[in-house]
């Protein structure tokens, strides 16, 4: 796909900041860069050197033991940072198996992972940095101060590493990953959701209105559509004075061939233009969570799912997602629905994009975990606790219904499946659920009927 220069830095510099490159790189070119400066300065003013203390560095006229110094310092680097290496490929691929596959993505955004292999890797190009300034030829010089500055460094990198090793041993725990996951999944609604939402329950959105005669632009490549650039795509469709409804959501797939946006007046725009429209669209071969909420929940009930199977057998790893779950949904219920409709100038519909509602999300995160977890009173009580949580923070009517008609499936799953006394433990938790519906709206007498 043509991809337009100004809609490529959010996604580039998403990408760039979630891997092993940006950060570890911009680290080790730092303390390169430190090792030849401070080297320099050092050889054009040799009254730094009066201000070293000889007990570090009690040979000032040998450049072959700075020479030995810098060497050994930097070949201890690229052993530690084989190393760090290693505990990394064992980390993610212990992960990968026991957890889900798409999680690895978070260990890749570790930015105590990217900070260990920034200060090894940087410790490493300081001493090759400052290696050829150790010389007996033309004439003698010892960078006292360079070489101060690597031994120095050694402790730091000593320290760094146990820190490193420690953050790991809490990093493969399944609540520390859960919870990390929360967090960014929260990062992400405050981004796209900054206001709270009105206290009346109204969602003020005004009608998106039809678009199935306008014309489809088909998108160009298959993948997942990982970042809508709305200003940029709100931009174009008013510089060339037509609307334009984005067809499928964030995180969703779209095969090459099939419409991705529909744009009326449909006989206004050229194949070149039409090109300019998907290049605001960023589509690749895997999800990230840069707009898509969705991905971070799938991650979670992934987690969930495989505890609750019966290979596995973890009741425990589940309950902690539900609970990790149930604050997500109540972040999202807090605030303001981000906008379908943008409009520029006012009143001239431009872009429209569609977002997950709140069935939607209450499919995506219980609707899975509660048809595999019927036979487990631990985790269908939880379940049915998170509804209740959630209820209790909302106002809203429609809200408060469609938690208890989840709530009446969860009952409804179980019944036949549960003993008696389970399933009257369950209805004890949905009535404090139905407390906040008005009373034609209540009906619990009919859920739990005697063996």
């Amino acid at each position: 796909m043509a991809r337009s220069l100004p809609s490529m830095p959010p996604a580039a510099l998403y990408a760039f900041r979630g891997g092993f490159l940006l950060r570890p790189f911009i680290i080790a070119l730092a303390l390169g860069t430190a090792g030849a400066v401070l080297s320099s300065l050092e050889e054009r003013f040799p009254v730094m050197d009066s201000f070293m203390p000889r007990v570090l560095f009690p040979s000032q006229a040998d450049p072959t033991i700075a020479q030995t110094i810098l060497t050994d310092i930097a070949t201890s680097m690229m052993t530690v940072v084989s190393i760090v290496f290693a505990i990394l490929l064992m980390t993610l691929t212990l992960a990968s198996t026991q957890f889900s596959p798409r999680i690895l993505i978070n260990f890749t955004r570790d930015r105590v992972t990217q900070w260990t292999l920034g200060i090894f890797l940087g410790t490493f190009s300081y001493c090759i940095a400052a290696l050829p300034a150790a010389r007996s030829l033309p004439y003698v010089f010892v960078p006292v101060a360079t070489v101060l500055g690597a031994m120095l460094l050694v402790p730091i990198c000593v320290g760094w590493l146990i820190y490193f090793i420690n953050h790991i041993s809490h990093a493969i725990s399944v609540n520390h990953i859960v919870d990390r996951i929360r967090r960014e999944i929260e990062l992400v609604i405050d981004e796209l959701m900054p206001a709270p939402r009105e206290t009346s329950g109204i969602e003020r959105i005004r009608p998106t209105p039809r678009a199935d005669t306008g014309q489809a632009i088909k998108s160009r490549e298959s993948g997942y559509i990982r970042f809508i650039h709305i200003d940029r795509l709100q931009w174009l469709a008013k510089s060339y004075r037509v609307s334009v409804a984005v067809e499928r959501r964030v995180g969703q797939f779209i095969p090459q061939g099939v419409a991705l946006l529909k744009v009326w007046p449909s006989d206004r725009l050229d194949e070149m233009q039409a090109r300019e429209l998907l290049g605001a669209i960023d589509i690749g071969p895997a999800r990230t969570m840069q707009q898509d909420v969705e991905f971070g929940i799938v991650q979670i009930v992934d987690i969930a799912l495989r505890a609750i199977s019966p290979a596995v057998n973890d009741p425990s790893t589940a309950i902690s997602c539900v609970d990790q779950l149930s604050c997500i949904l109540i972040r999202w219920l807090d605030r303001g629905p981000p906008a379908n409709n943008f409009y520029d100038p006012p009143h001239v519909l431009r872009v429209v994009v569609p977002w997950i509602g709140l069935g939607g999300m209450l499919d995506l995160m219980f609707e899975q975990i509660r048809h595999y977890s019927v036979t487990d009173i631990a985790v269908s009580l939880r379940l049915m606790r998170a509804l209740g949580d959630i209820a209790s923070t909302v106002d809203d009517g429609a809200t408060r219904l469609a938690l208890a008609e989840r709530g009446r499936q969860i009952i409804a799953g179980c019944t036949g499946r549960l003993q008696h006394a389970d399933l009257e433990r369950l209805q004890a938790r949905f009535q404090e659920i139905e407390k906040g519906l008005p009373p034609g709206l209540q009906n619990t007498s009919s859920l739990v009927k005697p063996l």
